[in-house]
């Protein structure tokens, strides 16, 4: 961040702001927008919703979707713009957005989502990065890179451990610390390092039974005091569950606006000698920096929208994934083709929640075929309102693709099946949509699939076609993007973020998702495939995966030295030659194999990944770089990242199954005496996988955590608090009141909007039993505060006059 004035400069003008002002700063004017000080000319500055396009509200504010906001260009979703592996690529996006952010006046827009995905089950998955801690961290740093460097901020999302929708505002996430710091925050970490958003978000849930929003381990030791972060801490939208513990953790801003009830708490606790002011001063500070930078930006300035559509469509292009190719693609333009599937022509080109986006404008595929004079004909195939597959329907659909030279197959996840707030129970697609695969297949085995979705699915249909393009959820000009690739216009070049498993069960975290009260996280390092290759388990598509129109060869694999000290850097060479008869790009992946060890590892991990293009029969050599953390793993005993000595095996491939070539390197600890963690007799499971699913008992898990698992009792009537749940107090009269209310409200909110009512009030139903009764007061337009809020507790737990009396207080 380009501050606007010295630090003695801020500090000065914090000497001269009332304990009040001060306290105003570190919470919200309303739901976007922070509090100015008119009288010192500090202005009020807007946070608002991303991370693939812009999403300021125009009317009334909420944080789920719901209400219009102004038209923004809808750029593809991480889930697909990740598999580019292209950093200049996503700085460009970057560029785009803050452009988008400086003709609304927006100062900090709420992006990237980099938690990991943990299970393809998360509701929220599309959002986020990858299951790979380094190409989150570097997807995400060129992503913020590109943003900031329009004077714009960036809010990274969700720290940390936000890794399932359902009840994220009260779960406590509990994972062992080498788990966190290699797999969990160790995007988090390359980003605030490389980049330094100027905010990260804190996320709903508990980590280690404390709410991160008040988290001093996460806000301050890890974030502030080890990686340097230098902006501001901000709360995900109603995640605040004590202000003044959050002050004293590092929590700077409070979003959204408290009504003036958290100010008063923070007045209080100075006044009481409870919070040095000292802690205040320093979030005033942050804040401060925040405003003061965001008023020197044009005020006049205008993206052009053509440009960033067309930067949409080439990055769709440039990150879709060809799965599979039994020759059939690219097709012939003279070609009679029948296309079928409602999301040809209704694409679902985003997801649902708080990060969905007012298009400029939107493409599809039938259109697009039109005009670029593809003979076709069309049927809708399925119905968007229903799973069921219907007769009628599919009838029409196989008397189309009958003697037709190709079948264009546009299918995937409906938007109900994935959105913000509720995860998904299967990863199956809908049986309409399976029916017409193997309907047709019978009479025209000539099918290619282009499939539409913001996560992994399983595919036991995969025989049945002879193509399979995932174009994932690829923003509004996905649809002319998929027919720039069918048609070989476009050479498809991504590469798959995330292991596709065969089935659920497969994925090592099925045992342990999706609790309520709390997640164990039992797999510890072996998330994605990091556990598929260890384990030796097959998956449908590996990591890294993906096809090309043409082919390349990988040869002169040389290192910059084969015996290094661990404090030194080490570049891999290698040479990559197109040796097909188009141009196109590849994605090179540089993984690491350690020594057998006293600490598990696993097989192989991601350390490097480059991109290259080159023309038909085109060389070029490619170097990627190494470093300590390459080599390292976190080491408990000294809670610090350690190599041990020893042979490494690099190598370097298409994906994490096709290495092509291979060297080893001599590292040379600079920590020899270090005593390396030994859990072969507390916790033998953990280095002797197995090819099944993975069922870590609770006693190896608690010898690798450090600890005993707590497993949270139910709240007996009479002791429940205001972080007690809906679905908790529906014993009650007052809780089935509220329950019966807020599903009411929710129904009302769509009652004019039929489009809305099918994709958003499936995510609300789904968070209404889960809700904490504190988040009432940020759902409920200002009606209701936190006093409130304990007022209705109080009623619940039969104190009744004590309730009212909160109720009626001012």
């Amino acid at each position: 961040m380009k501050k606007s004035k010295t630090t003695a400069e801020i500090k000065t003008l914090i000497s001269e702001l009332t304990l009040e002002e001060k306290a105003g700063q570190t919470s919200g004017q309303n739901f976007w927008e922070t509090k100015p000080i008119e009288r010192k000319s500090i202005p009020s500055f807007m946070l608002t919703d991303g991370p693939h396009g812009l999403r300021k509200q125009v009317s009334s504010a909420d944080h789920l979707g719901i209400s219009q906001s102004v038209p923004a260009t809808c750029f593809p979703l991480a889930c697909l713009t990740a598999c580019s592996f292209d950093t200049a690529l996503m700085q460009r996006l970057g560029e785009a957005l803050g452009e988008e952010c400086l003709q609304e006046n927006v100062t900090v827009l709420l992006g990237p989502g980099a938690n990991i995905k943990r299970s393809p089950l998360c509701g929220r998955n599309f959002e986020y990065i990858s299951e790979d801690p380094l190409l989150t961290g570097e997807m995400a740093t060129a992503l913020i890179n590109g943003v900031q460097s329009k004077n714009v901020g960036t809010s990274m999302k969700h720290y940390a451990l936000n890794n399932q929708e359902r009840a994220r505002l009260t779960c406590d996430s509990q994972t062992d610390e080498r788990a966190l710091r290699e797999i969990y925050l160790a995007g988090f970490e390359t980003a605030v390092k490389k980049a330094q958003p100027w905010t990260m978000m804190c996320s709903y849930n508990k980590y280690d039974g404390t709410y991160v929003s008040e988290n001093k381990k996460l806000l301050t030791d890890i974030l502030r005091d080890e990686w340097g972060f230098e902006g501001a801490v901000v709360t995900d939208w109603g995640a605040c569950n004590d202000r003044v513990e959050g002050l004293k953790a590092g929590q700077d801003l409070e979003m959204p606006s408290s009504g003036g009830v958290n100010d008063i708490c923070i007045v209080n606790a100075v006044k009481n000698g409870t919070l040095d002011e000292t802690v205040l001063d320093t979030a005033t500070e942050r804040m401060l920096n925040i405003a003061l930078t965001s008023t020197e930006r044009p005020s006049d300035f205008q993206y052009n929208v053509e440009e960033h559509n067309s930067l949409a469509r080439d990055m769709a292009t440039q990150s879709a994934v060809l799965l599979k190719n039994d020759g059939i693609l690219p097709i012939d333009k003279n070609a009679s083709v029948a296309l079928i599937g409602c999301f040809a022509k209704t694409p679902r080109y985003q997801g649902s929640g708080s990060s969905r986006i007012n298009p400029t404008s939107i493409s599809n595929a039938y259109d697009e075929l039109l005009l670029q004079g593809v003979n076709f004909s069309y049927c809708d195939g399925y119905s968007l309102t229903t799973d069921k597959p219907d007769r009628a329907l599919i009838d029409e659909a196989v008397d189309l693709s009958r003697g037709k030279d190709i079948v264009f197959l546009y299918i995937g996840l409906p938007d109900i099946y994935e959105s913000e707030g509720f995860d998904r129970s299967h990863i199956r697609l809908p049986d309409s949509h399976i029916a017409l695969i193997d309907e047709i297949s019978i009479i025209n085995p000539n099918i290619v699939v282009v499939l539409h979705g913001g996560s992994a699915i399983e595919m036991p249909w995969l025989s049945e076609v002879k193509g399979l393009l995932n174009m994932m959820l690829a923003g509004q000009a996905g649809g002319a993007a998929s027919v720039d690739l069918l048609l070989g216009n476009k050479n498809p070049c991504g590469k798959l973020a995330e292991t596709f498993p065969h089935k659920l069960a497969d994925n090592p975290a099925y045992k342990h998702f999706g609790g309520t009260k709390s997640v164990e996280y039992r797999e510890s390092i072996y998330v994605g495939y990091r556990y598929y290759e260890t384990a030796d388990k097959p998956v449908l598509f590996p990591f890294g995966f993906g096809l090309s129109y043409t082919s390349f060869e990988y040869s002169n694999l040389r290192l910059s030295s084969n015996n290094i000290s661990d404090s030194d850097n080490l570049t891999v060479y290698v040479t990559v030659k197109n040796t097909g008869s188009v141009a196109g790009k590849e994605i090179v992946q540089a993984y690491v194999r350690a020594p057998k060890s006293s600490i598990f590892r696993a097989d192989k991990e991601l350390k490097a990944f480059g991109t290259v293009t080159l023309e038909p029969q085109e060389s070029k050599e490619l170097a990627l770089q190494l470093d300590k953390r390459s080599f390292a793993y976190y080491n408990v005993n000294i809670s610090d990242w350690h190599v041990e000595s020893g042979n490494y095996e690099i190598l370097v491939g298409a994906s994490v199954k096709d290495i092509r070539l291979t060297a080893s390197a001599y590292v040379q600890s600079t920590q020899p005496e270090v005593s390396v963690p030994d859990y072969r007799g507390s916790a033998p499971a953990y280095y002797n996988l197995k090819n099944e699913v993975l069922n870590i008992s609770k006693e190896a898990f608690e010898a690798v955590y450090g600890k005993k698992v707590v497993t949270p009792q139910p709240t007996r009537k009479g002791t429940h608090t205001v972080n007690s749940t809906i679905s908790e107090v529906q014993d009650t009269l007052i809780g089935r009141i509220l329950s019966k209310t807020i599903a009411s409200s929710a129904a009302k909110m769509f009652s004019n909007d039929p489009e809305a009512m099918k994709t958003m009030k499936p995510m609300i139903d789904a968070m209404i039993p889960d809700m904490p009764l504190r988040a009432l007061a940020m759902m409920s337009g200002g009606m209701l505060n936190i006093t409130k809020a304990e007022g209705l507790v109080d009623l619940i737990n039969s104190n009744v006059f004590k309730g009212l009396g909160k109720l009626i207080k001012k």
